[in-house]
């Protein structure tokens, strides 16, 4: 893509963000989680350029590319081939491949074991095979996240928001939100990496998503006529 380079920083040990200047799209920013067994490339960005692809080889190259939604496929194929890369994709999802490779891999089910101690998990949320990484080894051993916008970090970090369409603010039924929470609760994790630059929860992520959960069950119950509403 001419005009644009890509942006790769340390976030905190072994964890590198990989994002796109100027921003294109909706400017999400990828993660690359680096283990003794080979790297993680989570979640895509729009193109590599060549040197960003020398900075990643660097960093030891990417041996599997895993991906929370459909949103962030794009370049998937392209990456992949440019590392010789496995692609892990929720098979719940298929059908928003558009740009199929051999080197895709949808895997079926609530969990999937990669390696270096990563593990995909189906939490659902905007798609039917929304997916978060759990890296356990990360924030200094207490445990990461990773979760694209499956759960969004937004902007006060003491909630996450968990939607059906966050652009045109189509919130998802409580039993889905529910399911989500649910889908995490037995991870243990200190910190939540969003998809932007910037939206990370550094600690306490937990019990951040379990409030956030309370929070949207409460805001969806019916209440009788003249009964406020409690405030967030």
């Amino acid at each position: 893509m001419a005009g644009h380079s890509n942006r790769i920083a340390e976030k905190e040990p072994d964890l590198w963000g990989v994002g796109l200047e100027p921003d294109f799209g909706i400017a999400q920013r990828a993660l690359l989680v680096r283990t003794s067994d080979g790297n993680v490339l989570w979640d895509c960005i729009a193109a590599l350029t060549p040197d960003g692809r020398e900075q990643i080889a660097a960093l030891g190259g990417i041996k599997a590319i895993a991906i929370s939604h459909p949103h962030y496929y794009t370049a998937l194929k392209e990456i992949a081939d440019a590392f010789d890369a496995q692609v892990y994709l929720h098979a719940a999802d298929r059908q928003h491949v558009t740009n199929p490779s051999p080197r895709i891999e949808f895997w079926e089910g609530e969990r999937h074991d990669l390696f270096g101690g990563l593990t995909l998990i189906r939490a659902g949320g905007h798609f039917a095979g929304g997916t978060v990484l759990h890296w356990p080894h990360g924030a200094a051993g207490q445990g990461v996240l990773l979760s694209g916008d499956i759960l969004q970090v937004i902007p006060d970090r003491n909630f996450v928001g968990i939607m059906y369409s966050y652009p045109n603010l189509i919130p998802l039924p409580v039993s889905e939100v529910e399911r989500v929470g649910a889908a995490v609760e037995p991870l243990a994790f200190e910190r939540i990496y969003g998809a932007w630059w910037g939206r990370v929860i550094p600690t306490g992520a937990k019990d951040v998503v379990r409030r956030s959960v309370a929070r949207y069950r409460r805001a969806s119950e019916a209440r009788p006529d003249g009964v406020e509403l409690p405030r967030p």
